[in-house]
């Protein structure tokens, strides 16, 4: 199982990482740039708990996607200090391009695998997460943010 899901991994990122690093980029960016898209205006706080990276490392992520006007910052309505996040217009198309290959990958796989296969995978996959952060991941991949997430009350 370990094995499998190591060439599952490595083929579910090669065509991103691919077109990532045509453009000078890697993982930690897509990574930033698919949280950001899929979840606009989250907060840089919440963003290293998603990732589970340093401040240093998303800093450096972070300083490149909005260098290159695929992230843009703007600070919290209710409070100025806090960071929001958001995807440019370039950042949308390039999260999405993304997106788009690795649900073809999974699509095809949920195909063959059989008529219950995105029930069982979802089971399986949510089990491999700590048991910490499951109740968390469930909230941010069904689309509802946490309340920590939207704490500023501006709809975002």
């Amino acid at each position: 199982m370990v094995e499998l899901l190591f060439f599952a991994y490595r083929d579910f990122t090669a065509e991103p990482d691919a077109i990532l690093g045509q453009i000078g980029f890697g993982r930690a960016h897509h990574r930033v740039l698919h949280f950001v898209n899929r979840n606009p205006g989250l907060r840089v706080a919440d963003l290293l708990d998603v990732l589970k990276i340093t401040k240093q490392s998303l800093a450096r992520v972070l300083r490149q996607l909005v260098s290159e006007a695929y992230v843009q910052q703007t600070a919290g309505a209710s409070d100025r200090r806090e960071r929001r996040l958001y995807v440019t217009e370039k950042g949308r198309e390039l999260a999405v391009r993304l997106l788009d290959l690795q649900t073809r990958r999974l699509a095809a796989a949920l195909k063959a695998a059989g008529a219950d296969a995105e029930r069982i995978t979802q089971t399986f996959l949510l089990a491999v997460i700590a048991e910490t952060d499951r109740a968390e991941v469930k909230r941010l991949v069904s689309g509802r943010r946490s309340t920590v997430a939207n704490s500023d009350g501006d709809g975002r």
